[in-house]
């Protein structure tokens, strides 16, 4: 799935060299090895996206034979847990590597936004046409255009809806309820088009604040829901609606990546794929591929109430919510909008 950034990798190499001019420290030279390696990420194990930085971390130590180290702050510890401010950190040298939901690099790095347009990808094959062929190759520039060098592409999840008061079927049901999202006026613009009241917060505010009902609800993934047991935080009321897929990036500052010599950078790059692969594999566990339904089958044993909704009923809340899609096209670009679009038109 990742095979077509290999021959994307001297372009975006290029495009990082020019962003990585203005970075406020030098590249070490070629093979100086830094004592350790800072990597962020968002969350913490078990969380897939959190679970492939620490395999990514420790296949990079073991296949260098222990010269590279890597330091995993879940989290979003070295940003005080604000996880938009990891790129950032990046470019001033506070984290080398990232393991980044492109919810979270789409304040800065607009064309991100893409993952966030409503409605946009209707199933898996759709959010795979987006992270292979070209738009990935566009989105990778951007990333560049930062001064980080992407590596592999992986997977947070569809992200579903959940609420401590009522099933949601309809855009109406969304009426009044205060809604908890990480990042993004995007998601903003959504929810209020819904009638929602829409709440931004970082993930290490959430849990307290579904506690104390400061939020009635939330949108993540059905396989974090159920790692971070947010049945027993009130929410028993769970929406599957595929509303949005979040993609997962692997990314090294430019200047450190410059300074690891070119067997190093292969090996870095490579194991960014392989754990990006099991992690994609770890997010759609249970929700139906290959006839596993054991996520389903584990929130029903909870008591959860799982509304499925029809294509129909998807379509009625796509309907609701074009505004916003139309709003925030030339936000991530016209052109790419449209290419990616025509990628899941002809998705297999």
């Amino acid at each position: 799935m990742n095979s077509n950034i290999n021959r994307r990798r001297v372009l975006v190499t290029a495009a990082a060299g020019s962003a990585a001019l203005g970075a406020p420290w030098l590249a070490r030279a070629q093979g100086a090895l830094k004592p350790e390696y800072r990597l962020s990420v968002v969350g913490n194990r078990p969380i897939p996206i959190s679970d492939t930085a620490f395999r990514w971390a420790d296949l990079i130590r073991e296949r260098s034979g222990g010269r590279i180290n890597v330091k995993v702050y879940p989290g979003s510890q070295l940003v005080g847990g604000d996880q938009t401010r990891e790129l950032l950190a990046m470019r001033q040298g506070t984290i080398d590597f990232t393991v980044s939901s492109t919810i979270n690099l789409s304040p800065q790095v607009r064309p991100m936004s893409l993952f966030n347009l409503p409605f946009l990808m209707p199933d898996s094959r759709a959010f795979d046409a987006l992270i292979t062929g070209p738009v990935a190759a566009e989105l990778e520039k951007a990333m560049a255009a930062q001064g980080v060098m992407p590596l592999a592409w992986g997977e947070n999840g569809f992200r579903e809806i959940s609420n401590s008061k009522r099933p949601i079927r309809t855009p109406a049901d969304l009426k009044g309820m205060k809604i908890r999202f990480a990042a993004g006026n995007i998601f903003a613009d959504i929810f209020n088009a819904l009638g929602a009241n829409p709440l931004q917060m970082s993930f290490a505010d959430l849990q307290p604040a579904l506690t104390t009902g400061a939020v009635d609800g939330q949108e993540n993934p059905i396989n974090l829901y159920l790692m971070f047991k947010m049945d027993t935080l009130a929410q028993k009321h769970l929406t599957v609606w595929n509303y949005v897929a979040d993609a997962a990036l692997y990314h090294v500052a430019k200047p450190v990546w410059d300074s690891f010599a070119k067997a190093d950078q292969d090996m870095i790059a490579d194991t960014a794929k392989e754990v990006a692969r099991q992690g994609i594999a770890a997010s759609r566990k249970g929700l139906g591929a290959g006839g596993d339904n054991s996520a389903f089958d584990e929130l029903k044993k909870r008591g959860v109430e799982v509304q499925m909704l029809s294509a129909a009923e998807k379509a009625e809340f796509a309907k609701a919510t074009r505004a916003v899609y139309d709003k925030w096209v030339p936000t991530v670009g016209a052109d790419l909008v449209k290419m990616a679009e025509s990628a899941i038109a002809r998705r297999g």
